[in-house]
């Protein structure tokens, strides 16, 4: 199981989603904030940061998916009094998935910020879209998340980058706009 944490990603999440296998491993190793849990029943990539987490990567086993893993895994995290933070794919009645992902952050009391635009390019240069779903355990200003995501795209997204893909692939400034 330790080893295959990568390839549990690769089955599961679209590709430009996925960071590279090297940019994961040099943020568990030397990002403090980046964590892995895993177990035969879910893999959960996260980073803590003082006053927010931000989920990066969530994969509940098939086998054991809707047995209430995922909400469990989510109380943890809330209870530990930070905003949490994550980025979801939209919504698409092409891919089922995309739905139940949905649900599934609504179900556990997450609001999409409607007023922040998160558009990312891939290597090849396709433009993709994520909604950014957030909770807080006090009320939270959308401002405030997207400061908090601007430190997500430097501190996660863009680690070590330029050694892995020879580009920046988040600069905050480029990939979140405020809508109003």
């Amino acid at each position: 199981m330790a080893d295959h944490w990568y390839e549990r990603l690769e089955n599961y999440f679209p590709e430009e989603e996925l960071k590279s296998v090297g940019q994961m491993k040099d943020l568990l190793e030397d990002q403090v904030a980046y964590r892995k849990e895993q177990t035969d029943e879910y893999l959960l990539m996260y980073a803590e940061f003082e006053d927010f987490l931000f989920i990066d990567y969530l994969l509940v086993n098939p086998k054991t998916r809707g047995s209430g893993i995922g909400t469990k895994l989510m109380n943890r995290l809330k209870a530990r009094d930070k905003t949490l933070l994550a980025e979801v794919e939209p919504a698409s009645p092409e891919d089922i998935d995309t739905e139940k992902r949905v649900r599934f952050y609504v179900k556990n009391g997450f609001k999409r910020a409607d007023n922040i635009e998160y558009t990312r390019e891939t290597d090849d240069g396709k433009t993709f879209s994520m909604d950014i779903y957030y909770w807080s355990p006090d009320r939270i200003s959308e401002e405030k998340v997207l400061s908090q995501m601007e430190i997500v795209c430097d501190e996660i997204h863009n680690f070590r980058a330029r050694k892995h893909y020879g580009r920046i692939p988040a600069d905050p400034d480029e990939v979140l706009k405020w809508k109003q």
